[in-house]
C-alpha cells in the first residue's frame, strides 16, 4: 500500500507525527529510536511505512531505517502482539539489542520494555528465534554456548551496563573463566573504557 512517506515534518507529538505531502497531512506513528532522529519542524523527511488496517482505523506507522520496518512487520506476524506493541519494542530496545536478546534467549531484557510480561517475551524469543538475531554471527554463538558468559552479561546488565557495553567487555573474558573472575575482569576491561 503506502510504503514511503517523503514531505516537510509538520507536527511531533511523541510518538505521533504530521507530515505534510504535497498539502495533504498524514498522521504517522514512529518508534521512539526513528523520532529521536528526526529533523527539525519544517524541514524535510522520509520514513519507510507500513500501514495496518483494521476495523476502525487505518494506522500508518513510519521508520527510519529498512532494519526498523522489517522488524516491525516480523512482531506484528506473531500472535498476540499488535501495532502499539511492536512499537513499544522498537522504542524500548534498539533492533541490534533485540536481535541480540532473541540470540541468546534472554527474556529479561524484553521484560523491561513496559507492557511485556515474562509469557509475552518468552513467546517473543521462540518466535523470533532463527528470524532475527542471525547477523550478529559468531561472537553471539559463542556467547550462547558458554553457560557462565550469560551468567556474566546479565550481572553486567544488572549492574546498568548497556547491552553493547556488556557483550563488548565479554568478548575480552576469555573462555573458561569462572563467573566471578569474568564479572572482574569485564569491569576492568570497562572502566578503562
Amino acid at each position: 500500500m503506502i510504503g514511503r512517506i517523503a514531505g516537510t515534518l509538520i507536527e511531533k507529538n511523541p510518538p505521533q507525527l504530521l507530515v505534510d505531502c504535497h498539502g495533504v497531512g498524514y498522521e504517522v506513528d514512529v518508534p521512539m529510536s526513528t523520532f529521536y532522529n528526526l529533523p527539525g519542524l519544517g524541514e524535510k523527511v522520509i520514513l519507510l511505512t507500513h500501514l495496518a488496517i483494521r476495523e476502525d482505523a487505518h494506522v500508518l506507522f513510519g521508520f527510519g531505517t529498512a532494519e526498523e520496518r522489517s522488524t516491525f512487520k516480523q512482531l506484528v506476524k506473531i500472535s498476540g502482539v499488535g501495532a502499539r506493541t511492536a512499537l513499544s519494542i522498537l522504542s524500548g530496545m534498539s533492533v541490534a539489542d533485540l536481535a541480540q536478546a532473541v540470540t541468546l534467549q534472554e527474556s529479561g531484557r524484553l521484560t523491561r520494555v513496559p507492557g511485556i510480561g515474562k509469557k509475552t517475551a518468552e513467546r517473543l524469543l521462540l518466535e523470533l528465534k532463527g528470524k532475527l538475531g542471525a547477523d550478529l554471527g559468531v561472537s553471539a554463538d559463542a556467547i550462547a554456548s558458554d553457560d557462565h558468559s550469560s551468567d556474566i552479561l546479565n550481572a553486567l546488565l544488572a549492574l546498568g551496563y548497556s547491552d553493547k557495553e556488556a557483550v563488548l567487555a565479554l568478548k575480552k573474558v576469555p573462555g573458561g573463566t569462572s563467573v566471578s573472575d569474568g564479572i572482574k575482569l569485564a569491569l576492568k576491561s570497562l572502566s578503562k573504557g
